[in-house]
């Protein structure tokens, strides 16, 4: 009996300490997006991939031209069709119409392969910024003792939160920026 007893109290004091445990582990917070967009890195790949972005579209814009250009045509020999010139002018709009073929397929190419372009770029860019911060993250959240961290950036992963510690200013401080230092502003794309 007194075995029991003693194994029961025991139990008891395991329980409780683990119940001490937990309410001794801290939880903070961050605003993973805020701290990247204000990072001097991300706004110059910002600027990086904007020109990217012009030059690429720039190109498309040259092609859309040219293909409107070809399209004028085809429509003025349409227009100018009469029965005595039909021999002539039909193998000339079949021509202009193989041409239009042609350079929409090399819009759909380029429009894919910028994209393609564009993604890379901002991979290439944008993830040594992310380690950079997600470094900064880590080293915060083990000075200050914490037991998780989470993101509160995207409200859609997490609902409801209250309390922990917001710890982004003191991730802006240890990256050496102003922890009041605005965001840039979101690409358009």
């Amino acid at each position: 009996m007194k075995n029991l007893l003693k194994g029961a109290v025991a139990l008891v004091a395991v329980f409780f300490s683990t119940q001490f445990a937990n309410a001794q582990q801290k939880i903070g917070h961050i605003s993973l997006g805020e701290i990247i967009q204000s990072t001097p890195e991300f706004k110059a790949a910002e600027g990086q991939l904007k020109t990217l972005s012009d030059g690429k579209t720039k190109e498309i814009q040259d092609m859309v031209t040219v293909y409107q250009t070809k399209q004028k045509e085809a429509n003025d020999k349409l227009r100018n069709r009469s029965e005595a010139n039909k021999d002539t002018v039909d193998p000339e709009i079949n021509k202009i119409g193989q041409e239009l073929q042609d350079i929409q397929a090399r819009i759909q190419t380029a429009q894919q392969a910028a994209q393609e372009d564009l993604n890379k770029k901002e991979e290439e860019l944008i993830a040594p910024v992310h380690k950079k911060v997600m470094d900064a993250v880590s080293a915060i959240s083990k000075e200050k003792g914490m037991a998780y961290v989470f993101d509160i950036s995207n409200p859609g992963l997490i609902p409801y939160y209250q309390g922990g510690e917001d710890l982004t200013a003191a991730v802006k401080t240890k990256l050496g920026i102003s922890a009041t230092a605005a965001p840039a502003a979101p690409a358009r794309k």
